[in-house]
């Protein structure tokens, strides 16, 4: 989803956005409103944030080859910012190292996807995000989604900030 690194092919950078379009028709119709590339207080960047009817943090972490998806190393640094984790992969990919402990399948939901719809694979569970940093992280989804909003009908508008 993020900018494509130089060795991610123009198929898989399609893919990832195919992949996103999907899951967030299947988090609409259950409620569950989000953003791409959502950049978060750690200097990552979530491929998908949102927040469903409860106020839950949401995180979604795409992947579209297997490359992609075992060469992650960084992904646990997301589980600190969401109440709940999905891996979102596209609906070729090998999900067979989803179950394994390096994948935490007790803590991470599983969603696959294309561009048309999505599904859920394994429901995520609820982390717990304390109430102080579930505050943080929906004012600042809040503010990113005006942001982008009022940018889009005013690109001058993003030159005073």
């Amino acid at each position: 989803m993020s900018l494509p690194a130089p060795a991610e092919s123009l198929f898989e950078q399609r893919t990832a956005l195919a992949v996103a379009r999907g899951i967030c028709r299947l988090f609409a119709r259950n409620d569950i409103w989000c953003l791409p590339e959502m950049p978060l207080r750690s200097n990552r960047r979530a491929d998908l944030m949102g927040i469903d009817a409860k106020g839950r943090v949401i995180i979604v972490e795409i992947k579209v080859s297997k490359a992609d998806l075992l060469g992650d190393g960084k992904w646990t640094d997301y589980l600190d910012h969401c109440d709940r984790f999905y891996w979102g992969l596209s609906h070729h990919l090998d999900r067979e190292c989803m179950e394994t402990a390096d994948f935490l399948p007790d803590r991470c939901g599983l969603i696959i996807a294309d561009g048309y719809d999505a599904e859920f694979l394994r429901p995520a569970p609820d982390l717990g995000l304390n109430a102080a940093r579930r505050k943080a992280e929906i004012e600042r989804l809040a503010r990113a989604s005006l942001r982008r909003q009022v940018v889009g009908a005013d690109p001058h508008c993003n030159d005073w900030g």
